[in-house]
């Protein structure tokens, strides 16, 4: 059991996971302060409010805060932009891909149909 365990920590993808969890974490207050602190703030110049928290009305004896899921809403699409703006900078950093990685689909496609049609 213990050479199982260590032969499931040395695999190589729990400390890429880990890495990638540690980052992950440090990565939520830079996109946070950024939507908080910016894209909110346009959001605020635009509509006059940046927090719809406090929209609701009263249904019966129920109060519905509709504010809050806006507020969420616009939180998730703003967050979403933003780290769709993060991996849009990363790839364009990074470069175009090795296209020279192997034959294409058409390629192996064709060759399985030669084949076949050679039998």
């Amino acid at each position: 059991m213990i050479q199982e365990f260590k032969d499931f920590i040395n695999r190589g993808n729990v400390l890429d996971l880990a890495v990638a969890f540690v980052l992950g974490v440090a990565f939520v207050p830079v996109i946070t302060t950024f939507v908080d602190g910016i894209l909110m703030q346009i959001v605020a110049a635009i509509v006059g409010e940046p927090d719809f928290s406090s929209l609701d009305f009263d249904l019966g004896d129920a109060n519905i805060q509709y504010g809050l899921w806006l507020t969420a809403v616009i939180n998730f699409v703003l967050i979403a932009f933003a780290i769709f703006l993060v991996v849009k900078a990363y790839n364009s950093m990074k470069g175009p891909e090795d296209e020279d990685a192997g034959p294409s689909e058409v390629d192996l496609l064709t060759e399985i149909r030669d084949s076949l049609a050679s039998r």
